[in-house]
């Protein structure tokens, strides 16, 4: 009986472990062969199925980034529709839109093949409204102001314009302005604190009078400077009467005498050229280009010809006392700039873009 049980296990064992093996030797039969083909026809069955997510992927991306060029274009244009209405319709002066000029070259104005900047004629604008605005209280909002504004709005256009045909002259008589004369400008403010004695003093005289910072300064000062040195260089006549003026002193001519000939100062020039009143280091009567030279003489010692950007000066030391002196001069005045820009705005007028 034992026996009997033995190898019934055995032959259930034998069977099951001879079908295991049959298994194992189906599935190695069908076991494709690994050669390049079927690894060809494997990575393309992968490839398809992989292009079934990136083909509509890279369908979205396009459209994505059509639309996003298409919302920029639009965004863009109409920034510049907004920009165009503040600027020509509204003329909008807020700090916003000044900015916008300074990035944005829109034009205020057309001379010849020239453009005008917007920026130039906000700058010298919002400098007259700042002052009128924080120092006079002048509230431009309102309607009875509007004629004080629109003075203001025709005085920065004619600057600008003006100083176009300056820089035009300077070009053609290779006339320019350095940094070093500009900071030599500031400097005689500085020591004659005129507008404050340092940076930080002029900074603040400057933000809260004109809404400037130094750059600002130095940008208006080298307009004014490149005005005055092409006036120097074109007016010949003033020039070369103070130079033989000049000369006649350093020969020993009488000082008052030439004085009474030559001065244009009405007020001096019949009693020698001499000032009415001594004069002290913070008097603020005289150019600061007379004051620095006038306080380095000597008694009865004559300047040379000090140019002061719109006269021309020679000057003699009659006595010093302590702190003030007493002195003459001669005067000649120098052409207005406008003496050699008429013409060449009659030849090139300009075309505004804006009214008011």
């Amino acid at each position: 009986m034992k026996l009997k049980i033995k190898r019934l296990k055995f032959n259930l064992i034998f069977r099951r472990t001879k079908k295991i093996e049959d298994r194992m030797k189906d599935a190695f039969l069908n076991v494709p062969k690994i050669t390049n083909d079927t690894l060809t026809e494997h990575r393309e069955d992968i490839l398809k199925g992989a292009r079934k997510y990136i083909y509509p992927l890279k369908h979205s991306q396009h459209y994505i980034v059509r639309i996003s060029v298409i919302l920029f274009v639009i965004l863009i244009v109409g920034f510049f529709v907004f920009s165009s209405i503040e600027l020509y319709d509204l003329q909008s002066t807020s700090s916003f839109i000044a900015d916008v000029t300074n990035v944005i070259p829109f034009p205020v104005a057309k001379i010849g093949n020239s453009w005008i900047s917007y920026s130039s004629y906000l700058f010298e604008l919002r400098r007259e409204m700042h002052y009128y605005e924080t120092q006079q209280q002048v509230n431009f909002s309102l309607k009875n102001n509007s004629k004080q504004l629109n003075n203001l709005k025709t005085q920065a256009m004619n600057q600008v314009v003006l100083n176009y045909y300056v820089k035009y002259l300077a070009k053609k008589y290779h006339i320019s302005v350095s940094n070093q004369e500009i900071n030599n400008e500031i400097i005689y403010f500085q020591e004659q604190n005129r507008l404050g004695s340092n940076p930080s003093v002029l900074n603040n005289i400057l933000h809260d009078f004109w809404g400037w910072n130094i750059n600002d300064f130095k940008r208006e000062l080298k307009n004014e400077l490149l005005q005055q040195k092409v006036v120097y260089a074109l007016d010949y006549q003033t020039v070369n009467e103070a130079k033989s003026v000049y000369n006649q002193l350093m020969h020993g001519a009488n000082f008052a005498t030439l004085a009474a000939k030559y001065s244009a100062d009405i007020s001096t020039k019949n009693n020698g050229g001499q000032y009415p009143n001594p004069i002290i280091a913070t008097d603020r009567s005289l150019a600061p280009q007379v004051m620095a030279e006038l306080f380095s003489l000597k008694v009865n010692q004559i300047s040379p010809i000090i140019n002061t950007g719109y006269t021309l000066e020679i000057i003699k030391i009659d006595s010093i006392s302590g702190p003030s002196v007493t002195a003459s001069h001669i005067k000649f005045i120098l052409n207005n700039v406008h003496d050699y820009t008429n013409s060449i705005a009659k030849q090139q007028p300009p075309h505004y873009f804006i009214k008011y």
